[in-house]
C-alpha cells in the first residue's frame, strides 16, 4: 500500500503542480508520472526479499520507457525542419 500512496500522491502533486504553471499536457503527465513511478519504485524497495508483485514492475518500467522512447522521437521530429524528415 505504500507504494500505491506514494505514486498516487506524485501524480496528484504532478497535475497540481503542472496546472499552476498552465503547462498541462497529456506527454509532461505521462514523462513525470514515469519519473516519480521510477523513484517510489526505488524508494520503496524492500531490501532482503522481494514480494511477486514487484517483479511484475518491471513490464511497467519496460512500457513506460518504451512510451518515453516515442514522446522523445516525437518532440525531435517536431523540432527538426522538415526537408531533413526523409518521407
Amino acid at each position: 500500500m505504500r507504494f500505491v500512496r506514494g505514486h498516487v500522491a506524485w501524480m496528484v502533486a504532478t497535475v497540481l503542480v503542472l496546472v499552476l504553471l498552465n503547462a498541462l499536457s497529456y506527454e509532461l503527465v505521462f514523462v513525470c508520472s514515469l519519473i516519480g513511478f521510477l523513484v517510489v519504485t526505488e524508494l520503496t524497495a524492500p531490501t532482503n526479499v522481494t514480494p511477486t508483485w514487484r517483479r511484475r514492475l518491471r513490464w511497467l518500467i519496460a512500457l513506460g520507457l518504451v512510451g518515453f522512447a516515442v514522446v522523445v522521437v516525437r518532440r525531435i521530429l517536431e523540432i527538426l525542419p522538415p526537408e531533413v524528415i526523409p518521407v
